[in-house]
């Protein structure tokens, strides 16, 4: 049986021998640049499967995003900028470092303590880089809106920015109030300040997500996923008839969306 330490230096094998001269011509033109849009495609099929949890699918995932990140060392390796070795023993040096509450000394009662005490190693680290000491600067611009909301407010909680603890009336009240604004703003008819304002009641709609302990990327993925489902409903329906659906007034296909809701339960 191999050992698991083997495996890892097999997949690392593979990627090396496809990089050779004699390997595989579409490996050999890759470059980092090349590999950002397949990290992020695999990362979201990681996430999509663990979101189905279909747990081959999650393992295929797994392993499909790992290659990507033994791809990039191999690719760092041959530049000579470091290899993967050195990914693994940056990662166990911050996981150790990060969590002084299991590896050193330091106390933390529950989850929250440890986020805050996370940032505080961060902003230590920032420091000693010369980089910037905002809790914000390591969220890429390249996040999806609806995650970067979301990791935003919860590093700015961290810190003791957040609404009163244990409360959700407070933040349905500021949705309303923010619901009340856009109204306000698409009566007045400015496109820029609709924007804006609808902005805002995204911005908080994801705040009261994470107050209610829910992912708004995955609960946004089902009602879509729900949607899709309802509507192929209504097209089978307007199929069995001989029709296109587009041949229906609304108050027709109403009718279908209502039957697509019945079949549900």
């Amino acid at each position: 049986m191999k050992s698991d330490s083997h495996y890892f230096d097999e997949i690392v094998n593979i990627i090396e021998r496809l990089r050779a001269p004699d390997g595989c011509p579409w490996d050999r033109k890759q470059t980092l640049e090349t590999l950002r849009t397949p990290i992020t495609e695999e990362a979201y099929e990681l996430a999509d499967a663990i979101t189905k949890n279909n747990i081959d699918e999650i393992k295929e995932e797994a392993g499909d995003l790992l290659l990507q990140v033994v791809f990039v060392a191999s690719l760092a390796k041959e530049k000579n900028y470091f290899d993967i070795q050195d990914v693994v023993r940056t990662i166990c040096d911050k996981l150790i470092r990060r969590h002084p509450h299991v590896f050193g000394n330091v106390d933390a009662k529950d989850a929250d303590e440890v986020l805050r005490n996370w940032e505080k190693i961060k902003a230590q680290e920032r420091k000693e880089k010369h980089e910037s000491t905002s809790i914000l600067s390591g969220i890429p611009d390249g996040l999806p809106p609806l995650l970067k909301a979301n990791r935003i407010q919860g590093k700015v909680a961290h810190v003791g920015f957040d609404w009163p603890k244990n409360e959700t009336k407070p933040l349905f009240d500021k949705l309303d109030e923010e619901i009340q604004e856009l109204k306000d703003a698409s009566n007045e008819n400015n496109p820029e300040h609709i924007e804006e304002e609808l902005g805002d009641v995204l911005f908080m709609t994801v705040n009261l997500a994470r107050r209610l302990k829910v992912d708004p990327d995955a609960a946004l993925n089902k009602v879509c996923e729900k949607f899709k489902k309802r509507f192929e409903f209504m097209e089978k329906s307007a199929q069995a008839e001989g029709k296109n659906i587009s041949d229906y007034t609304l108050d027709e296909l109403d009718k279908f969306w209502d039957k697509a809701k019945l079949t549900e339960k």
